[in-house]
């Protein structure tokens, strides 16, 4: 990687490449370029990539082309169907220059990540699983968690380009380490989000008002940054999504084919579950409240 442009102490002439403009796509890219580095974007849906452009983002007309126009490549997409879509069914790691380096940040079974990192390898290109732990404020503001597995040299050559979207980016272990990670602290939210509303349905159903039972959840020990972002949802009883269920079922459905969830995770999976069946999943995650309420409305 070239030395002769710096920006707060970080190699910026590493030219990006960038896949997915999604809901948490868009401010992660955008990081980037801010951050002074050169940035490739396509997306399915190209005016998506426009605020990028304005910034002087360049636009590519197709994956081979953003590809070899790109020393690391990024992607950002919904599931492990989509990445093997592009990684796979599209080719981009048999077509690609021996030594570029691949960077999944979206969250997908471990087992996917682990079967690209097998073809990478067999093309002779470099591939890091990197799924990132925050939404969409936190990708904003540039304060993600981002859980690497792969090669340890690998993640070294390129972990200067993961600060400027992170406070902090974590190097696991082998490929399929960040996934796993991924799925493990989701686990945790799913779990944490569905007791935050079994709490204050129990309290309520005893005549105790939410504001009182989230003001006590928010002041005691238990008190956490989640309930405390969600306690404005759940009093207004509006759920626009932050992070969406459906996201947080297909989370716990890969954890769940992982390994055998233990008791309290095989019950968020299902609540999860039967609140996407529902239709709640393009509500927040903290929508699992209506599931447990009875409430199947996706009404907001």
């Amino acid at each position: 990687m070239c030395m002769n442009r710096r920006t707060k102490g970080r190699d910026v002439c590493v030219k990006i490449g960038w896949i997915g403009l999604g809901n948490m796509g868009i401010p992660m890219a955008l990081n980037l370029v801010k951050a002074g580095y050169e940035l490739t974007f396509y997306n399915r849906t190209p005016d998506k990539g426009e605020e990028l452009a304005e910034l002087g983002a360049k636009q590519a007309t197709s994956l081979t082309e953003l590809v070899n126009q790109s020393d690391v490549i990024f992607t950002m997409v919904s599931d492990d169907n989509a990445v093997k879509s592009i990684y796979i069914e599209n080719g981009i790691l048999s077509q690609a220059e021996a030594g570029k380096v691949f960077i999944d940040m979206s969250t997908v079974s471990p087992q996917t990540s682990q079967f690209i990192y097998n073809t990478a390898l067999e093309n002779g290109v470099k591939y890091l699983d990197a799924p990132v732990s925050g939404s969409v404020q936190p990708a904003k503001d540039g304060k993600l968690l981002v859980l690497v597995g792969g090669e340890e040299e690998v993640y070294e050559q390129v972990k200067s380009i993961f600060e400027p979207m992170s406070k902090l980016s974590i190097y696991l272990g082998n490929s399929g380490a960040g996934s796993n990670a991924k799925l493990a602290i989701n686990l945790l939210l799913g779990i944490t989000v569905q007791g935050i509303a079994e709490s204050v349905l129990f309290a309520e159903k005893q005549g105790i008002k939410q504001e009182d039972m989230l003001t006590i959840i928010n002041e005691s020990a238990v008190g956490t940054a989640i309930s405390k972002m969600k306690t404005p949802s759940i009093l207004k009883n509006e759920f626009p999504a932050a992070f969406a269920l459906k996201h947080m079922a297909k989370d716990l459905r890969l954890a769940s084919e992982t390994m055998e969830l233990q008791a309290v995770g095989a019950s968020a999976n299902k609540t999860y579950q039967r609140a996407l069946e529902k239709g709640l999943g393009e509500l927040d995650v903290m929508a699992v409240l209506k599931e447990l309420k009875g409430d199947g409305s996706t009404s907001l």
